[in-house]
């Protein structure tokens, strides 16, 4: 039994959404997670909690907010319907930017983590050259680092594909717009159709084990932050 055109369409969105959410990820996780590691006054303990809350926040109570946050009779939304000429809600960009609040910690844990363990000694020795802390980031931190930022960038990818209630609550089901594999999978189910329920959950279960074999494999491996440490 092959995937019939509709289903094609969700597992092509899915992995276009994991893949703009996983790069914008990287893109503003990754210093985010520098500034948690070496940051020490309460704002930034603040901060690391928001991170963290969608670990504990029902998805739906996040997409819900984004719906209020943007909604065309707020200011915030307003703005952006003049910017995107489109609402926010039942749109691609609406499920890629939740999708990046609520896989953020997937991303953001690890490397603060990983920056935690390396310590100070490599910012010092960087900045007694004249080499400031961004520009040690980018050509001392990441590169010994690239390792656990492949690892998080895994769970970022994985956590994107799998996600249901945050997608369904901002963007609903619409083909080809905003269907993804998790609520083609629900409606397949909900319709009794089963055989195409059992592919889509197949896709799903296999793709998944796949990424956790090589995430673990990683995690075996250690960074050369991890052996300075």
């Amino acid at each position: 039994m092959i995937l019939d055109k509709l289903d094609q369409q969700a597992l092509w969105l899915t992995l276009e959404l994991a893949l703009f959410t996983t790069a914008i990820l990287l893109i503003i996780g990754t210093p985010l997670a520098w500034k948690l590691a070496r940051g020490r006054s309460r704002w930034w303990a603040i901060v690391d909690a928001l991170v963290s809350l969608p670990l504990v926040l029902p998805p739906t109570v996040l997409g819900f907010y984004l719906l209020v946050a943007f909604s065309p009779r707020n200011e915030l939304g307003s703005w952006w319907q003049t910017l995107t000429g489109q609402s926010f809600a039942f749109s691609f960009t609406g499920i890629l930017i939740a999708s990046v609040l609520y896989s953020l910690p997937f991303v953001v844990q690890p490397l603060q983590s990983a920056f935690k363990q390396m310590g100070n000694q490599y910012i010092k020795a960087a900045a007694s050259l004249g080499v400031s802390p961004w520009r040690a980031l980018l050509n001392v931190v990441i590169p010994m680092n690239k390792r656990i930022i492949l690892m998080a960038a895994s769970l970022g990818f994985a956590h994107t594909i799998g996600e249901f209630g945050v997608v369904l609550m901002v963007g609903g089901s619409i083909p080809g717009e905003t269907r993804v594999m998790s609520i083609a999978l629900f409606e397949h189910v909900e319709a009794g159709e089963m055989l195409q329920a059992h592919l889509l959950a197949a896709i799903l279960l296999i793709f998944a084990l796949i990424l956790l074999v090589s995430i673990n494999v990683f995690q075996r491996k250690p960074s050369p932050g991890d052996q300075h440490a």
